[in-house]
């Protein structure tokens, strides 16, 4: 009803009623139900919105998990004149991506990513281009270490900095937006530490706010109708507000690697963005905007996430000083944990892999079918749009004992040592798996327990814990906490 509401309400979207109807009448009166596709079942469809009445644009991954309650793990939706099949579950989604990579490999014709990128770059990109594309991604990566000890010590020079910056706030601002250009750091400084860029630097600063605000946009429901009807884009200002923010990032960017190329070299090779300019590669722009933001954006949001949770969840004031004394117990005193210290903390890990599964951070991202495909007694034709729910993964109720909950002991056995969960899915998992996922491991873990070794979190003064709620996230691209009042007290 509300999005009814909201949808009448809205001149444009009154013109796109009108507009829209004679499309309708000719795609209903043809029939998806005389198709000879033998689709998965799902709620019927009306004339021009199709199912939109029953989705929360907002939180759709949410409305998906419902409607599976009544159509099942696998049903078919109509998002206006576009047919749908959502996946939900451990079982169904791991059996798509894993046993089916070939068919479920591709990504379907979003318009204002065919906007954005225009075919090319990594994320959206299909068929040959993005094979060659991921083949180059990860060659640069593993070349510089990623995932590996040979990166981590650029992730210390970052904690160290990140700490400094926390210190100097003297417990009385919150640190979430603090967390933001480590990562970044990590991903586009070609520079040494005395030259890296921090938030005293203006252009930094700009570029961060325009990450933050297209994907804040990226999360809008206007933006869902441009790309549910695009041909009505007239109608509509978001995705026009978005691609010009786009555009002032690449603008600096284009300068960051024009001022960097004379610098560059074989033996200089310090971050991904750098080997993009030592490559020369023509669609460079388009792979710096995945790289900056992307594992970026989730990492900050995670932890972002992880210093709420610690500071304003009362079960998890009490883990954070059960996850302090076993880092205690491991680490050196005056030392820095490692990455591979986390085998010896099998608390922390825990507690570390349950954040990430109770944020769910990415709900999910489309696919399509490469070929036409036969998947589980149903018909896929090639090209039609797939949703594989990774919520529905991390809150499966047959795989996590209270997954409406946050708790480690999902990942601990009765002895406390870590297990490893096949459910466990924040990075998707296939041929599309997310490609910077053994970087984001490592800086989640070294920028964790940095900052646990350093500090306590508390919620600023005159700020209740029952005031601070992680149960109603800000949609953007991900999931991501309210800001909230958080301020982080040093430990003696």
């Amino acid at each position: 009803m509300s999005f009814l509401i909201s949808f009448l309400s809205d001149p444009a979207l009154v013109c796109l009623l009108c507009a829209a109807v004679l499309l309708a009448v000719v795609y209903f009166s043809t029939g998806y139900k005389n198709s000879a596709f033998k689709l998965p079942p799902g709620p019927t469809p009306l004339p021009i919105i199709g199912n939109l009445h029953l989705v929360d644009l907002r939180r759709q991954d949410k409305s998906l998990m419902k409607l599976a309650e009544k159509y099942g793990p696998i049903f078919t939706l109509h998002f206006g004149f576009q047919k749908v099949v959502v996946l939900t579950g451990y079982e169904v989604v791991r059996e798509a991506l894993v046993n089916y990579t070939e068919e479920f490999v591709d990504r379907p014709s979003i318009p204002i990513f065919d906007q954005i990128q225009n075919g090319n770059g990594l994320f959206f990109s299909i068929g040959e281009l993005w094979r060659t594309t991921r083949r180059f991604t990860v060659s640069s990566m593993r070349n510089l270490g990623m995932g590996k000890q040979m990166i981590e010590g650029r992730i210390f020079e970052e904690l160290h900095f990140l700490i400094d910056m926390i210190k100097s706030f003297k417990g009385e601002e919150c640190l979430q937006s603090a967390a933001s250009n480590a990562p970044h750091n990590v991903t586009l400084a070609s520079h040494p530490p005395s030259e890296r860029l921090t938030h005293k630097d203006p252009t930094f600063l700009t570029l961060l706010r325009l990450i933050d605000e297209v994907m804040i946009l990226l999360g809008s429901p206007y933006l869902n109708y441009f790309n549910f009807y695009p041909f009505l884009g007239f109608l509509f200002k978001t995705h026009k507000i978005m691609l010009k923010k786009i555009e002032d990032v690449r603008v600096i960017l284009r300068q960051y690697m024009k001022a960097s190329r004379e610098d560059i070299n074989e033996n200089s090779v310090r971050s991904y963005i750098d080997a993009l300019i030592f490559k020369q590669q023509e669609v460079s722009d388009c792979l710096a905007l995945w790289a900056l933001c992307h594992v970026p954006f989730g990492f900050s949001v995670s932890i972002s996430s992880f210093v709420l949770l610690a500071g304003t969840h009362p079960c998890c004031l009490f883990l954070a000083e059960k996850v302090q004394e076993e880092i205690g117990r491991t680490v050196k005193a005056g030392s820095w944990a490692t990455y591979e210290d986390r085998k010896h903390m099998p608390y922390t890990n825990a507690v570390l892999h349950e954040v990430q599964r109770f944020i769910t951070l990415l709900p999910h991202v489309p696919r399509c079918t490469a070929v036409d495909t036969h998947f589980r007694g149903y018909f896929l034709p090639k090209g039609i749009i797939v949703i594989p729910s990774l919520t529905s993964v991390l809150l499966d109720k047959t795989q996590w004992e209270t997954p409406h909950q946050f708790n480690p002991n999902h990942f601990l056995d009765a002895e406390g040592n870590f297990v490893k969960k096949g459910a466990f899915l924040p990075f998707s998992t296939g041929r599309r798996n997310c490609i910077g996922e053994s970087l984001a491991k490592m800086e989640l873990f070294v920028f964790f327990v940095g900052l646990l070794q350093t500090f306590t979190f508390r919620p600023q003064p005159g700020v209740s814990e029952s005031d601070l709620d992680l149960t109603v996230p800000q949609t953007t691209f991900t999931l991501r906490p309210q800001p909230q009042g958080v301020c982080a007290v040093l430990r003696e």
